[in-house]
């Protein structure tokens, strides 16, 4: 029996603040690593929603998408656990908001920290993705696509029921 292929589709936020930008670094199955903030799509919710949720949830700041930086494809092979994931993310740049008070950062993220291109360079071995740098790099370079570029059928947050 076939099985089909499915990548494992992920939101990230590239958020840069005068020449720095915001990272987690987070307990991941390879130790501890740096990444952009990011997560899984959850079901029901727009790629915008999973965006601002996850950097919500990782940093306790409010985020708003304002553009889609880009769509990258990755493979990711642990060597401790023999897993290989394909990853399909979907990257945003926006504006970040105020740290809600009183809020945790999500488990496994051990802290928040800005870093500049040098500095991404330099930890490179620490990134759990390649995408942390490649990301930073196309947002440099001023790649922006706009909202407009993505649809969701009103089906996939359930509000498709509604408007029949």
């Amino acid at each position: 029996m076939d099985t089909r292929w499915k990548p494992n589709v992920t939101v990230a936020a590239i958020i840069e603040r005068d020449g720095k930008f915001l990272l987690v670094e987070e307990h991941t199955p390879d130790g501890l690593r740096l990444n952009n903030p990011a997560g899984h799509l959850d079901p029901g919710e727009t790629l915008v929603q999973g965006c601002a949720r996850e950097v919500l949830e990782e940093t306790t700041h409010r985020f708003t998408p304002t553009a889609l930086l880009g769509v990258y494809l990755s493979r990711v092979q642990h060597a401790s656990t023999l897993q290989d994931t394909t990853y399909v993310r979907f990257a945003f740049c926006g504006k970040l908001g105020q740290a809600l008070a009183g809020r945790a950062l999500d488990e496994g993220i051990v802290r928040t920290l800005w870093m500049s291109l040098d500095e991404l360079h330099a930890s490179s071995a620490r990134h759990r993705s390649p995408l942390v740098l490649r990301c930073a790099q196309d947002y440099l370079a001023g790649q922006r696509f706009p909202l407009s570029l993505i649809h969701t059928d009103a089906d996939v947050t359930g509000l498709g029921n509604l408007l029949s």
